[in-house]
């Protein structure tokens, strides 16, 4: 595979074979920093960090110029500049990256209604239905950069293939601006050499699973034992990938996505070790979760934290509940239970609270009486007081005074419902 900052990189001439084809993998090419030169074009060519201008922030995301360096999404900034001194930093701007985004998905569904956006910078598009309107899937892939390019002013890499698996490797190949085909028919011949880290949906644990059998390439999974394979990642993710292996996928290009999760998290100023602070944190962090739950009338069956510790070490926790809800006092409980039974009382530099496994608002047994109904009805006056006089005006007591002192939050982060 590419090395993330444009080496190794494997483009198709044009006029290039795409029988068989019908998927395409559209990626921005380190799109926030992309954005950033596109509004003040005296960047280009510099080595860019996108992150906060401090030591305890994580890059967002990296110019090539930086990624050169060794520089990585999700790394600690101080780390990041460690490799590469002279990198400017920017801080982010994330309502810019989602005007852009729209543009570019706009451009998307000019081509072909089945378009699946994964972020703000990437998405598959399905164009077997739409050949005789705008050519083959490489004419039309070369058409989207293209309008992208010069309706954007951004460039993106493209990977066309049978399948999205195949489709999403081969963009990444590709990166930066440029397109990879990868004919029906050479499925098995492109798989073959890539290491097993390439793999989309091989985590760096499975993979070290799988090296540390000889799996190292995407040829030797072909070749292994299903016991071998199940050993190595269990028997589901073992399945999974002999499928792709042999280059078997069938999914779709959905269109309309599926929620499944949404959280905040908080980072600290500095570094906490008062649990009681830190229970009250989680649960200021539930009650958030809870009402964007309930303005897209959806409950959760699963809770879910992440603690972050000062050595950037993180751990998650989750539990189902027995009931599904949309209760942040509920969520809240949970969310502290899970933390209560981490055996590490080192400091704590971020929290986080997720609902998962989302469904539909009342779309479970009814219950003869509501455990919750008082939580219900608070909960259900807050929302209405904050729809009137805005987010900031009603909370806990027991958060009034918070946002001074050790309590502060460094960079609130809110994930949406994906």
């Amino acid at each position: 595979m590419g090395h993330g900052d444009g080496r190794g990189r494997i483009t198709s001439s044009p006029g290039a074979d795409d029988s068989g084809t019908r998927i395409l993998h559209v990626d921005m090419d380190a799109f926030y920093a992309a954005v950033e030169i596109l509004d003040d074009p005296s960047l280009r060519g510099l080595p860019l960090i996108i992150g906060a201008p401090d030591g305890r922030s994580v890059v967002s995301s990296a110019s090539y110029e930086a990624r050169r360096y060794g520089v990585r999404a999700a790394m600690p900034v101080s780390q990041a500049l460690r490799l590469c001194p002279s990198a400017r930093i920017v801080p982010p701007h994330f309502p810019r990256y989602q005007e852009v985004s729209r543009r570019v998905m706009v451009i998307f569904e000019s081509f072909t209604p089945l378009v699946e956006p994964l972020s703000v910078d990437e998405a598959f598009l399905d164009v077997q239905g739409v050949r005789r309107l705008w050519g083959s899937p490489g004419r039309i892939a070369h058409l989207v950069r293209e309008r992208v390019r010069e309706e954007v002013g951004i460039t993106c890499s493209v990977g066309v293939a049978a399948t999205k698996h195949v489709a999403k490797m081969a963009s990444t190949l590709a990166k930066p601006d440029g397109m990879l085909i990868v004919p029906a028919a050479d499925t098995l011949d492109f798989l073959a050499p890539r290491p097993v880290r390439a793999m989309w949906g091989v985590g760096p644990k499975a993979a070290e699973a799988l090296e540390s059998r000889g799996i190292r390439t995407i040829g030797d999974i072909r070749e292994a034992s299903s016991d071998a394979l199940d050993r190595a990642v269990g028997a589901a993710l073992g399945a999974r990938i002999r499928q792709l292996a042999r280059g078997e996928d069938a999914r779709e290009v959905e269109t309309t996505r599926v929620e499944k999760s949404v959280g905040h998290e908080e980072t600290f100023d500095e570094d906490i070790t008062d649990r009681v602070f830190l229970r009250a944190e989680l649960l200021r962090l539930a009650d958030r979760v809870a009402a964007r739950l309930r303005r897209a009338e959806w409950e959760t069956a699963t809770v879910s934290i992440k603690i972050r510790f000062h050595d950037f070490s993180t751990v998650t926790r989750s539990v189902t509940l027995p009931e599904s809800t949309d209760v942040g006092q509920r969520i809240g409980e949970a969310a502290q239970s899970l933390f209560d039974q981490l055996d590490r009382r080192d400091p704590v530099r971020l929290v986080g609270v997720r609902a998962e496994k989302l469904r539909p608002a009342g779309g479970g047994m009814i219950a003869l009486w509501d455990d919750d109904a008082d939580w219900r009805r608070v909960e259900g006056a807050v929302d209405t007081a904050a729809a009137r006089f805005g987010s900031a005006s009603i909370t806990r007591a027991r958060h009034l005074g918070r946002g001074e002192g050790r309590g502060a939050p460094r960079h609130p982060r809110a994930h949406g419902i994906e």
